[in-house]
């Protein structure tokens, strides 16, 4: 039985390239106005929670300032993103994957279980859990899948232009156009700290059999 699906092993690569694009290129349409708000509107300094900083070209899409480009690219990898996104909720439902291997069960929420996958996890012993899974990464998992990633397709819709008279209703839900704004942002780098997180875990937990398993789909043990 192989340890990661084929349709976990496409949507990761997939998804990948999507973040990584949509990432570059979000920061190049944050240069454009680095000021963030909350409500239905805001422009002035004086009306912004956070002054965001100018991020130099080598990390922006393109590698230099052009709002119109940065915005073909963010919607180019937006559709591949968000039916990607459904794609792998669909198959997680279908082969039980989020049921059996991320859904968190009540005695893992015990202060002491939390304490011991903590302490465990500060030991670089990553294999102490029982399933697929430990704790703190069904969590980190269950965030992402379930919150960080459907935010941003949320949000990102939320403040796209043209597309407020059809989901008017879901930038009132979400606080007004510019709290969708300010949510993107904070969901995107969110989505980073992730991201830095992860690749660090899986270089401490050995990358090329980790990198193997995803490609291959590995074992399960």
């Amino acid at each position: 039985m192989k340890r990661h699906a084929l349709s976990t092993r496409l949507w990761h690569w997939l998804n990948l390239l999507c973040v990584v694009v949509l990432f570059m290129s979000g920061l190049t349409i944050s240069n454009a106005h680095r000021r963030l708000y909350w409500g239905d509107w805001g422009f002035e300094a004086s009306q912004a929670w956070l002054m965001v900083p100018r991020f130099p070209d080598w990390m922006t899409i393109p590698g230099y300032y052009s709002l119109a480009v940065a915005r073909d690219w963010h919607i180019l990898m937006a559709w591949p993103f968000a039916l990607g996104l459904l794609f792998m909720w669909i198959a997680m439902m279908v082969n039980r994957h989020f049921k059996r291997d991320i859904v968190t069960r009540r005695r893992e929420w015990r202060p002491s279980a939390i304490w011991r996958d903590v302490v465990e996890h500060l030991k670089l012993n990553f294999d102490h859990h029982e399933g697929k899974y430990n704790f703190l990464q069904k969590l980190a998992y269950g965030l992402v899948l379930g919150v960080f990633l459907p935010m941003m397709i949320f949000t990102g819709i939320s403040i796209s232009p043209g597309m407020e008279p059809t989901f008017g209703w879901l930038v009132d839900l979400l606080g007004g156009r510019q709290s969708a704004r300010s949510l993107h942002f904070i969901f995107a780098f969110a989505i980073a700290g992730f991201f830095i997180v992860h690749v660090l875990l899986v270089i401490l937990s050995g990358p090329i059999r980790q990198m193997q398993d995803m490609i291959t789909g590995g074992r399960k043990a």
